[in-house]
């Protein structure tokens, strides 16, 4: 004779389960997200989403998660730490000769490994539940799903107004993945917001590409820009991108929650050696061969060897003026007209640095001699 479900020993489980597996928290929520359709509406009308059009093509299917997987009560979200030791952020950010590459990407594919340890969990609620046809389904950023409103639903953190999800304990440095299932399960309560007056993401964004409280415009983002935008970077963003090559994390590093950040103790997020505060000619210097083995498992291969050359060129761009960065970005010429576009214009940018400099050099034996000159002449001349 079956019995039934203890629903709330069953979540107090798959949360020690969770925490077994790797995840820093595991919380639990509905699958109710109608708040939040008029915000994405919004957002998309002013099209912040850039060149994302499956943002636009999947429209409010986003925040309706009982569609995307139909007979979905409950939605199970987990967060994972990822911030390495030693990030080595200033010291990586004030070289303009490395490249800046941001902290999630430096190890293994986060997608791969959430995802596998969602699996196992979906596996073993389903052990645990073997007497009921259960139906669950895992997500790492792979679908059109919010999980930013569901892991605050799920009492995961506030979303601060960089529009990223903070901790109290474990400030910003996490992961986001959601286990959707078909079991009515006790829900976790929000937590309040505690960003208060604080504006200082805003303030820093290089870009200004948050517009306002809790709205990014994508398209002035960098993380956009480097990863998802899939042709030209406009040029008056491209001096302030700096030597960041793939991704942004200022907003995360000013905000005063990470002050008290966890640091991962997954090995697969541990920065790859050439890829931790690597020197932008060296990775310049990669054939497309060694951009695929070195990137192999990697979100950093998903955009691709030449947006990775086209990144770096404008970096390159970005750098004090070394005859050797011209002669670099010289020989990458004739293999894409877009990588052209920005190789031309990062030449154009170290041609300025090196005239300006000559200037310089020039204005001080200028003021010698005419201070020599006046010397020689008669008072009254």
């Amino acid at each position: 004779m079956s019995h039934p479900l203890d629903f709330n020993r069953l979540a107090q489980d798959i949360k020690l389960w969770g925490q077994a597996l790797g995840f820093q928290q595991v919380g639990i929520s509905d699958t109710d997200l109608t708040e939040e359709e008029p915000k994405l509406q919004a957002w998309l009308d002013k099209q912040y989403h850039g060149e994302m059009a499956w943002m636009a093509r999947h429209g409010m299917l986003r925040a309706r998660p009982h569609e995307l997987h139909p007979g979905t009560l409950r939605v199970i979200s987990v967060r994972m730490n990822y911030l390495p030791p030693a990030a080595a952020f200033a010291q990586t950010l004030k070289n303009p000769e490395l490249g800046y590459i941001s902290r999630y990407a430096l190890g293994r594919d986060y997608h791969k490994v959430l995802r596998q340890r969602l699996k196992k969990l979906g596996e073993q609620i389903q052990a645990y539940c073997s007497e009921f046809d259960l139906n669950f389904r895992p997500f790492v950023d792979s679908a059109p799903i919010m999980e930013r409103p569901l892991a605050t639903k799920a009492g995961i953190g506030w979303t601060g107004k960089h529009s990223l999800i903070i901790n109290r304990e474990a400030g910003s440095w996490f992961f986001l993945g959601e286990l959707l299932i078909d079991l009515p399960l006790p829900v976790d309560s929000p937590v309040e917001e505690e960003c208060g007056r604080c504006v200082a993401c805003m303030t820093i964004c290089p870009t200004g590409a948050i517009v306002e409280p809790y709205t990014v415009d994508a398209r002035r983002c960098i993380s956009y820009l480097t990863i998802e935008l899939e042709g030209a970077i406009p040029e008056e963003l491209r001096p302030l991108m700096g030597n960041r090559i793939y991704g942004c994390d200022d907003c995360q590093m000013t905000c005063p929650w990470n002050k008290l950040s966890q640091l991962t103790d997954e090995a697969d997020f541990y920065p790859r050696s050439y890829l931790y505060q690597p020197p932008l000619l060296e990775l310049y210097s990669w054939d497309e061969p060694t951009f695929l083995h070195k990137t192999e498992g990697s979100p950093i291969r998903r955009i691709g060897y030449f947006r990775w050359l086209r990144n770096i060129s404008v970096a390159l761009g970005n750098a004090p003026y070394q005859a050797d960065i011209i002669s670099a970005l010289e020989k990458r010429k004739g293999f894409s007209l877009l990588l052209d576009q920005h190789i031309d214009w990062a030449i154009s940018q170290q041609m300025t640095k090196r005239n300006n400099a000559a200037i310089e050099i020039q204005q001080p034996k200028q003021k010698r001699l005419i201070r020599s000159v006046e010397k020689g002449l008669p008072r009254d001349a």
